[in-house]
């Protein structure tokens, strides 16, 4: 989803309705910016905090499992990979398949909260870091994406997207 230049007009308004849909459920475009920039000047990233939570004066991001440095490495490698073959999961006679397949495993089952601090801003949203198409094809939920990868501009360009009438 980080390369949204190469979208189809189909996916771009898919993303786009979706994206901003959780925003407003955030408060709006600007506060569900101000979450993703400060989620991306974070250090270490907010993924491997021990307590399972990322909170900044807006709201926070809450999730069910501690993931750990080593798995988070392994995602971002194997989410450059996604692009080009269209699967998160490499092919099964690789050496990093097992690796890319026990963090799909690992990754599956937590669920990101994500609430408004001011209940009036929305309910905030939640969601998954996979789609599973099927047992061997898993993609990278765009909105998981988008929340902890993506640039900052690039979800900009999104949310600021008008559909092809």
């Amino acid at each position: 989803m980080c390369d949204f230049n190469a979208l189809t007009e189909e996916e771009k308004k898919r993303y786009h309705e979706e994206l901003l849909e959780c925003a407003m459920n955030f408060g709006g475009k600007n506060f569900f910016l101000q979450l993703l920039e400060a989620i991306r000047e974070t250090r270490p990233h907010p993924l491997t905090a021990r307590n399972c939570e990322f909170r900044i004066e807006l709201g926070t991001v809450t999730w069910n499992k501690v993931i750990f440095n080593d798995k988070l490495q392994l995602l971002l490698k194997a989410r450059i990979n996604e692009s080009k073959q269209d699967n998160f999961l490499p092919t099964p006679d690789t050496k990093a398949y097992k690796k890319i397949l026990n963090v799909v495993r690992t990754l599956k089952p937590i669920v990101f909260h994500v609430k408004p601090v001011v209940k009036e801003d929305g309910p905030g949203f939640f969601f998954q870091p996979f789609d599973m198409i099927d047992e061997h094809k898993v993609k990278l939920n765009p909105l998981f994406d988008a929340v902890f990868f993506c640039s900052v501009e690039t979800v900009k360009k999104v949310l600021n997207y008008e559909p092809k009438a």
